[in-house]
């Protein structure tokens, strides 16, 4: 279940995290947020140390199941990528419409105030809604698989989870997905195959602090 104090207090576990856009706002039904995403998925595999088992991105919120490498935080890891991640869809933010984008701005500007941060916009909400998992119980690993993949479905967004290109759904069909992932019943094995990964982003890393 999760923490009352919404913490993740085992930092070498496997959590089903939700991170939540600021007032639910439905920033990825735009194409050039969703690759945001993704690109920083991939890059947070590949450098950053996290481990991935399931993800799916949603309008307005993303699912993780995740794990952190040996030698790293887990809080530290989804912390550095809601502030890389948030940069970059601020950054971006200028290729919506307009009357959209004053809009947007105006919520994040909302939320930075309300929580007192130092930031002049709030996009990703604070509360991450952490769920452990025991890696050992693979039932229960993938009862959380099916949740995160059959969002889309509840949503009536497909008919499958395999037909919903923004998650790991394809991977688990042995289609390739977007996001380098290490399938749930591969979980002792470090080894997975590393798709292509853009790096023209990458400039915003030494930055996190």
């Amino acid at each position: 279940m999760a923490n009352k104090d919404d913490s993740i207090l085992k930092q070498d576990a496997c959590y089903h995290v939700t991170l939540g856009i600021i007032d639910w706002t439905d920033i990825f039904v735009r194409p050039v947020f969703k690759q945001v995403i993704i690109e920083s998925l991939n890059y947070f595999v590949s450098k950053r140390g996290l481990v991935l088992y399931g993800w799916c991105l949603m309008t307005n919120h993303l699912h993780l199941l995740a794990q952190s490498e040996k030698g790293f935080n887990l809080s530290s890891i989804i912390k550095d990528f809601k502030k890389f991640t948030a940069r970059i869809i601020l950054d971006d933010i200028d290729a919506e419409p307009e009357a959209r984008r004053i809009w947007i701005l105006k919520n994040f500007r909302e939320a930075a105030k309300s929580s007192r941060q130092m930031e002049r916009f709030q996009v990703w909400q604070e509360k991450i809604n952490p769920i452990e998992i025991d890696m050992e119980n693979l039932g229960l690993l993938h009862e959380q698989l099916d949740l995160i993949h059959n969002t889309p479905v509840r949503e009536r967004m497909v008919s499958k989870p395999e037909e919903y290109l923004h998650s790991s759904a394809r991977d688990y069909f042995g289609m390739n997905g977007l996001v380098n992932i290490r399938l749930a019943d591969e979980k002792k094995d470090p080894g997975f195959i590393l798709r292509h990964i853009p790096a023209y982003r990458y400039r915003y890393i030494p930055n996190i602090k």
